[in-house]
């Protein structure tokens, strides 16, 4: 099939003349993966068409909507090395981080329908009086727009319509215009899984199409991931609308804290590998690291001979690669300038970070060192350079840590229980870790931001709560309403 949109279970073809979506390979620049022009009025399409689906979904019960999400399951299963290639050709993350994405779509499903998540929005009652209960149920929001980012194309909004659907809204789905071809093969699992008509809809497109999307008045929730400058564009669309869910993930400028007494060898793998996973494009990458002065002779040493030991290369190619391409050439300048400007500020360079000579946009990671880290430093940068500095205490570490307007991920690094107990509790993050690196998460467990990394919406295993509004009832089985004080009642006034 050639690019479409899907709307109220059918595809809409797009036209490939003037093209406003192009996604390339970004090992092979030159092959073109996707490409048509977007068709705004697709999105008004797409809303009414999840409007006039979402009373007979709402009320289909719990039990009908997770049959269809078992049938979604077992078609994505089907479908994985198909996705894994996808993701691989046009984000460009190596083969085998491509397939473990793909893998955790089925996973995700699973957790979802499991105990521990549904128990989130399982309707309770109690006893107010003999004849009276009070009652908490939960409904669905409505319709809801799922806006994706590049770096997990298809877990991420996966993670959002899956709790969605599962909870009775409908769902328009807009993919990153970088992956368009991961979007729409998303979109034709969740056709060939049969779920009616107008529940879950495709529209492709840029940013034009995005802001269309989320302003739209047919919404009633926006879930969405990306940087936090979409984010705010979202916020700003949305002043108008305080009803309205945003359930905003954003990125992080995530700190790893590596203390005097860490196991070295544990410390230097997960740092370097939360470092520069995915090529340092996952918002939970390891951007800054705080280093205690005692351990700075073993532990920078290491840390720059392994990073400068990964392989670049083809994430598609048969060999063992580390790290495959940035996604855009832009992506790849940026990184480079950033570097440029922080040496020229007086970051020492210990690893300096390189374009490869070979098609695609390629580079190999970098390690910038500052005397010390403030907010001066902070900041999402989508490559694989980190930041690090040295503490002379733990205190002087947390202080370093904290120094971001961020707050998705941190890590500590130390053998003490008592030293990570001290300082787990004062790290500003949502996501902290003890002796694993920055990068990863279970969707298990609950997975969010503060700051300019999300507003307080935890995905993952909470994700079902930012799918349905709870609903407070008071429910009387007797008629012996009481006369209040200062009133008066006759029954005779009944007739």
């Amino acid at each position: 099939m050639g690019p479409a949109n899907l709307i109220d279970g059918r595809w809409h073809p797009l036209e490939a003349e003037g093209a406003d979506v192009t996604s390339v390979n970004p090992a092979r620049p030159d092959e073109v993966v996707w490409s048509a022009r977007a068709r705004l009025e697709d999105v008004d399409a797409a809303i009414s068409a999840a409007r006039r689906a979402l009373p007979a979904w709402r009320m289909a019960g719990a039990e009908s909507r997770a049959s269809a999400l078992k049938r979604f399951a077992a078609v994505v299963s089907g479908r994985a090395e198909d996705i894994a290639r996808a993701i691989t050709r046009e984000m460009g993350k190596t083969l085998a981080e491509s397939r473990l994405e793909a893998k955790l779509l089925v996973d995700k499903i699973a957790i979802t329908l499991g105990d521990s998540c549904q128990a989130r929005v399982r309707p309770w009652e109690f006893t107010v009086a003999p004849t009276r209960l009070g009652r908490c149920s939960f409904r669905s929001h409505g319709v809801m727009a799922v806006v994706g980012p590049f770096n997990f194309p298809a877990h991420l909004p996966h993670g959002h319509w899956v709790p969605a659907l599962l909870l009775g809204n409908t769902v328009v789905f807009k993919p990153s215009e970088r992956t368009p071809l991961v979007g729409q093969i998303m979109a034709e699992c969740m056709q060939a899984a049969e779920l009616p008509a107008g529940v879950f809809n495709l529209v492709q497109g840029g940013p034009s199409v995005a802001k269309a999307l989320v302003a739209h008045e047919g919404l009633d929730g926006i879930l969405f991931t990306g940087s936090w400058p979409v984010g705010r564009s979202i916020m700003q669309a949305n002043l108008e609308r305080p009803g309205r869910l945003l359930a905003l993930e954003m990125g992080g400028s995530n700190a790893a804290i590596v203390l005097d007494d860490a196991h070295r060898r544990q410390s230097v793998l997960e740092c370097v590998r939360a470092s520069f996973a995915t090529t340092g494009q996952r918002c939970t990458c390891t951007r800054r690291i705080v280093v205690h002065e005692a351990a700075a002779p073993w532990f920078i040493p290491a840390f720059c001979r392994m990073a400068s030991t990964l392989l670049v290369g083809d994430g598609a190619g048969g060999s063992p690669i580390f790290m495959g391409p940035l996604a855009t050439e832009s992506a790849r300048r940026a990184a480079l300038e950033f570097q440029a400007h922080a040496a020229a500020r007086g970051a020492t360079i210990l690893l300096r970070a390189a374009a490869l000579d070979r098609p695609g946009w390629f580079m190999t990671p970098g390690i910038l060192k500052w005397p010390r880290l403030t907010l001066e430093h902070d900041g999402e940068l989508f490559a694989p350079i980190v930041q690090l500095a040295l503490a002379t205490s733990d205190d002087d570490a947390l202080e370093q840590a904290n120094a971001t307007r961020f707050g998705l991920a941190a890590s500590v690094f130390t053998a003490t229980r008592a030293r990570w107990d001290a300082l787990c509790p004062r790290i500003e993050a949502g996501c902290v870790n003890w002796n694993v690196g920055t990068a990863g998460a279970s969707s298990a467990l609950p997975f969010g931001g503060l700051g300019l990394s999300g507003n307080h919406r935890p995905a993952a295993a909470f994700s079902v709560d930012s799918c349905a509004a709870p609903i407070a009832h008071l429910e009387e089985s007797s008629d012996a309403a009481a006369v209040p004080d200062g009133a008066l009642w006759d029954d005779t006034w009944l007739g």
